[in-house]
């Protein structure tokens, strides 16, 4: 399979890189600096803000993937989030690619239905604008009616660099802790949860969610 990986250079998306590399999976990942975050795989620069160069890089794959991170400069960032994954969606779709893959967000899983992770008492404050552009960028998904088909991929509440392990379990929109109470996932298990699910297809236009 072809894979459009944008973002690829970061935590997440160079091990979606990695793993779908070793799985025999054909990946192009593109950055702003155009470097490969994974010996052997082909990488290009682009700017996933302008849908030409989306369309100019996606054409002719099976899927395109995104693992862009909403702006960290000190600003609001859910404008700017939103706009990028709005030219994301107009390039993938003036490319003829059906199928995009978006890393997301944990703020807005659900602690009890209706209630998201990031409206409740002792949120950390430092990361609700964040949280906040994810939830626009999942409702903007969500809004979407013309039949491409998206799959957003929460995290657990902390990510960070681990081991792969291939256990984990695979959720919906209901946020998900261990027995000791924790909301956790290895990027690199991350990365097997979002590559089981390019090859298996199991959560069209819908949200899935990744935890221990």
């Amino acid at each position: 399979m072809k894979l459009v990986l944008f973002g690829a250079t970061g935590m997440v998306g160079s091990r979606i890189a990695t793993e779908a590399s070793a799985r025999g999976h054909q990946v192009l990942a593109v950055s702003r600096s155009g470097q490969s975050p994974v010996p052997g795989v082909t990488a290009t620069a682009a700017d996933a803000t302008d849908p030409a160069q989306v369309a100019e890089v996606a054409r002719g794959a099976d899927a395109v993937a995104s693992a862009c991170v909403p702006p960290r400069d000190g600003s609001d960032p859910r404008g700017a989030f939103l706009a990028l994954n709005e030219a994301l969606v107009a390039g993938v779709r003036a490319a003829g690619v059906g199928r995009l893959l978006v890393v997301g967000g944990a703020g807005g899983l659900e602690v009890a239905p209706g209630q998201a992770l990031s409206d409740q008492p002792g949120f950390p404050e430092a990361y609700l604008p964040e949280a906040h552009a994810h939830r626009d960028v999942l409702a903007y998904y969500r809004s979407l009616d013309d039949g491409l088909d998206w799959t957003y991929v929460s995290p657990a509440a902390e990510i960070a660099p681990g081991t792969r392990t291939g256990r984990f379990r695979v959720g919906g929109d209901r946020f998900m802790t261990d027995d000791q109470g924790r909301s956790f996932i290895s990027a690199e298990d991350y990365a097997v949860a979002f590559v089981d699910e390019l090859e298996r297809h199991e959560h069209p236009r819908a949200r899935m969610s990744v935890a221990y």
